[in-house]
């Protein structure tokens, strides 16, 4: 028997299951579609189980240092089965919390594959749902009065290096490994290969990474990915930039073996595994795309600035649509989507003022423009900067590495962009995000008065170097 609802969502990813919370409230009778666990890639795949892993690396990491804070600990290991151990434990308490805001919030969840159906007797327009069950039952029919797709993305895969769980990775295959790799090569010096070699080479793994482009995380400031090379290199890292990596060459033994043009030399590369990291692609396949007049642009969802598709009644959200694929972007599309279906008149969302976060250690963040971006705009820049050095909390700590960067317009004052390298910066960023969605100068950040001692103060010192006026320097 046919089901009515006034909105489904295919997926429950972090997206969808927002989207659904916030349709609830809105007295929305709301269903979800997943086929696999509700929370969906980050929760499973990506954010959670990769942030638990960083952090046990960090732990070692740290634990091996203790003589410097004088704590004597003795011999320090790593167990990696208990690592795992907590890694799936922090994932099904979040994923339990997930199921229990369904059911609080009263919204219906088919486990199965949803697909859009064209017109039929259910309806004249498209976007009738079946959903095949996963348990085998027979098919469910549900008519929307709306529809989101949000069936997020799963990791890219160059030609030729197609994960095969043994010698050749992604992240998929990463989280789920049983024991740490000696050596690994990774392809890709984004911020999820950057991510997985600050791990593995805390955890004492030797790390390669091969990155197309003439730096590391080349979407950051350059002086951010300047301090991040630095920083994995300390580490141990081995950088190799301007690479184009041979798939053809790739070979698989002991080992692998791939080959990796750089600037104009061949090059051979050994290691016991190889971790492909080259973005992600969206989940578009066999969801009945090709019964709607719903358009792809290279393989991404086509949506307004609500959200809507070509089919007005079927809105698209988070990593199946492109632009920046990060959970709180999903989520902040999620609302904005359902708020424009329960005529709530919602702001568009303004991407500049989306914060990025990279978990390595040392941590990077940003929201807004880098430098050479807002000189490309047409800015006269002014800069502040400020060393973590000099920051008392960060030499408590022992991680007085990296800086915060402001960019400002000289003529208007206001902040263009907020970048900082280094210790926690991660939870300090969304200091700077405030400040652009309230359009702040440095001014108004300076006289805010950061508590001492604090890693925040480098902040504040940042937007009075923008005019010359730093304290501590």
């Amino acid at each position: 028997m046919a089901q009515e609802y006034d909105l489904v969502i295919l997926g429950g990813g972090t997206g969808g299951y927002v989207a659904a919370i916030r349709a609830s409230q809105l007295g929305l009778k709301t269903a979800i579609v997943e086929k696999g666990k509700l929370g969906g890639t980050c929760l499973h795949k990506g954010c959670i189980p990769s942030k638990a892993l960083l952090r046990s690396a960090e732990v070692y990491a740290t634990a091996k240092k203790s003589e410097d804070f004088g704590v004597t600990t003795g011999e320090v290991g790593v167990n990696f089965v208990k690592v795992q151990e907590r890694k799936e434990k922090i994932v099904e308490q979040l994923h339990r919390g997930v199921q229990h805001l369904m059911k609080q919030g009263k919204i219906d969840v088919y486990e199965g594959l949803g697909r859009i159906l064209g017109p039929s007797i259910f309806s004249p327009m498209p976007g009738t749902i079946s959903v095949e069950m996963n348990n085998g039952e027979e098919n469910e029919m549900l008519i929307p009065k709306n529809v989101i797709v949000a069936t997020g993305s799963r990791p890219r895969t160059l030609p030729g290096l197609e994960a095969d769980g043994q010698y050749v990775m992604t992240s998929d295959e990463a989280l789920v490994m049983e024991d740490l790799p000696k050596s690994i090569i990774i392809v890709g010096g984004g911020v999820i290969g950057i991510e997985w070699a600050s791990m593995l080479a805390d955890f004492g793994s030797a790390v390669t990474v091969i990155e197309y482009a003439d730096r590391i995380v080349p979407t950051e400031d350059k002086e951010v990915s300047r301090e991040m090379q630095r920083a994995m290199k300390k580490k141990g890292v081995k950088i190799v930039t301007n690479a184009k990596v041979l798939s053809e060459t790739l070979q698989k033994g002991e080992g692998v073996t791939i080959s990796a043009e750089v600037k104009g030399e061949t090059k051979e590369f050994t290691a016991e595994k190889l971790l492909v990291s080259v973005g992600r692609q969206a989940n578009v396949e066999g969801i009945g795309l090709e019964n709607t007049e719903i358009q792809l642009e290279r393989g991404f969802i086509q949506t307004n600035e609500f959200f809507q598709t070509k089919e007005s009644h079927i809105y698209g959200i988070g990593d199946v649509i492109g632009g920046l694929q990060l959970a709180h972007v999903a989520s902040h599309e999620g609302i904005v989507a359902v708020e424009h279906i329960a005529n709530q008149n919602p702001h568009p969302i303004d991407y500049t003022l989306v914060s990025k976060c990279i978990y390595s250690s040392p941590e990077a963040a940003s929201v807004g423009l880098t430098e050479d971006e807002a000189k490309e705009k047409g800015h006269d820049v002014k800069i502040g900067k400020f060393s973590f050095k000099a920051i008392g909390k960060a030499l408590v700590y022992g991680e007085s590495d990296g800086f915060v960067k402001i960019v400002a317009d000289k003529e208007t004052n206001d902040i263009l962009g907020v970048h900082m390298i280094g210790p926690h910066v991660t939870d300090m960023i969304s200091e700077a995000g405030l400040a652009k969605v309230l359009d702040a100068t440095p001014w108004e950040i300076a006289h805010t008065i950061h508590p001492h001692p604090t890693l925040s103060e480098a902040i504040g010192e940042a937007a009075l170097a923008v005019d010359g006026k730093a304290i501590h320097s």
